[in-house]
């Protein structure tokens, strides 16, 4: 059996156009749909495929706002039995007062007589790119970590990772409990069926609310890349065009 915790970010959804607040510090959520960031969907399909495999139970985890319960909802509709979330008021977390967070949550899961022989997360966040939270957790708690990984095995009590290195597979072997950071293509993650969804309404949604951790990193400022110009070029209309067409294949080294 394998007891898994699966750390999860709510994220804007890809192909949102990003907006910034008038201070450049925050992300102007009001009009953009939100979802699980895409490492760690395949980190929660890779909790429940192990359960289903080996038995024993999994857990989703998130920080976030009120509305960050839906991804939980979502997480749990593909299979995840219940929800731990650290409720905040929708203001951004560093990832060392995120990590600090988490591994308070662990510790309180343990005490209260659960432990987990797996923590997963994303490789990084879909929104900020921080690759820092899952380390520091697993500093925190004295765990092994693995990150990037693409592969997994569970098998007498140790974690066989694999991970992409210089055009081949790098395998690394290590004891649980282990920390593993999952990279987006490990798995193909399911989608959620409708009495999934049905199931996960009644599923235990456990709620604390954290005090974030004095220090820290600090957002200074938040910048967006500037977008590609487009330039439309009208090659000619009707019959006229087909000489500038047969320049332009032949520019690409295309056959005309």
């Amino acid at each position: 059996m394998v007891n898994v915790l699966v750390c999860i970010k709510r994220v804007p959804a890809t192909g949102g156009r990003i907006v910034l607040t008038a201070d450049e510090r925050e992300i102007d959520a009001r009009f953009l749909g939100f979802t699980i960031s895409p490492h760690e969907e395949c980190a929660v399909e890779e909790a429940v495929r192990l359960v289903e495999v080996h038995g024993g139970s999994s857990v989703v985890l998130t920080l976030g706002p009120d509305a960050a319960v839906e991804q939980l909802r979502d997480a749990m509709a593909l299979g995840v039995d219940r929800a731990i979330h650290l409720v905040t008021d929708g203001a951004g977390w560093d990832p060392q007062a995120t990590a600090a967070a988490i591994v308070d949550a662990v510790r309180a899961q343990g005490s209260a007589g659960v432990d987990f022989d797996l923590l997963l997360f994303g490789n990084e966040a879909a929104d900020t790119g921080d690759f820092q939270v899952g380390i520091r957790v697993a500093h925190a708690l004295g765990l092994p970590c693995v990150t990037g990984v693409k592969g997994l095995r569970i098998e007498d009590g140790a974690a066989t990772a694999e991970r992409e290195a210089g055009g081949g597979r790098e395998i690394v072997e290590v004891p649980l409990p282990a920390v593993l950071a999952m990279k987006e293509g490990i798995n193909l993650p399911r989608y959620p069926s409708v009495p999934g969804r049905l199931k996960a309404r009644s599923k235990p949604v456990e709620r604390t609310s954290p005090s974030i951790a004095p220090g820290g990193l600090q957002t200074i400022r938040l910048k967006l890349p500037k977008e590609p110009d487009s330039v439309v070029e009208i090659l000619g209309r009707g019959p006229e065009a087909v000489p500038r067409i047969v320049e332009v294949l032949r520019s690409l080294g295309l056959p005309p």
